[in-house]
């Protein structure tokens, strides 16, 4: 029953994160409009890799060393510029954009590669595991290995099942809009990622 209580717990609290729109949530929207359903899994398995490394990174008690507001203001700053990249590059990908594109062979790595950057540009990401993130793993950890393998497990199925269900949706609704609506949520999305940027680098700085 505590392998049980710590899956519950884990899923319950990811998947309130993963329902909050951010940074990820925005470049999976831009990736399966233009690359279809396999975007979403494949950009939360870039997101799981650098999970992996930071649930590490707490069970070694490397996480003391950057628990403090300088680390964090360096990460903002460095997510800002990185979002803002993002942002700047789907504007400037808005004339060559169609509804045509999902026929376009999404290349795996850049999307694994792309679920990595957008997560680790986001500085609230790296917040959330060395504050509530490092809690639960230090709880599951007093129970062993194997309970904070099962917390990961819940933590990650939470994101895939959430950021899944995007993709397959917004890749499969592009049927029923129209080409001027399609690059306006393109737009949108990286207005959104503009915004998170210069947010990021307000609250760094």
């Amino acid at each position: 029953m505590d392998y049980l209580y710590i899956f519950a717990v884990s899923f319950t609290v990811a998947l309130s994160g993963a329902l909050m729109p951010g940074p990820l949530l925005t470049a999976v929207i831009y990736e399966s409009a233009r690359l279809g359903p396999k975007s979403g899994p494949l950009m939360i398995l870039g997101h799981a890799i650098l999970e992996i490394f930071m649930v590490a990174f707490i069970i070694l008690g490397f996480s003391k060393f950057v628990h403090n507001a300088f680390a964090f203001r360096i990460i903002a700053v460095l997510g800002a510029v990185i979002l803002f990249y993002f942002g700047i590059r789907m504007i400037l990908s808005l004339p060559r954009l169609s509804l045509e594109t999902h026929n376009v062979t999404a290349k795996s790595a850049n999307l694994v590669f792309s679920g990595i950057t957008v997560s680790i540009a986001n500085p609230y990401w790296a917040i959330w595991w060395l504050t509530i993130g490092l809690g639960l793993v230090l709880a599951a950890q007093k129970q062993g290995l194997l309970a904070v393998g099962i917390f990961f497990l819940g933590h990650i199925l939470a994101d895939f099942g959430w950021y899944g269900a995007i993709s397959l949706s917004v890749s499969k609704g592009k049927r029923f809009i129209s080409q001027r609506v399609y690059q306006g949520i393109i737009f949108f999305c990286a207005l959104a990622l503009i915004g998170f940027a210069l947010w990021f680098l307000w609250r760094a700085l």
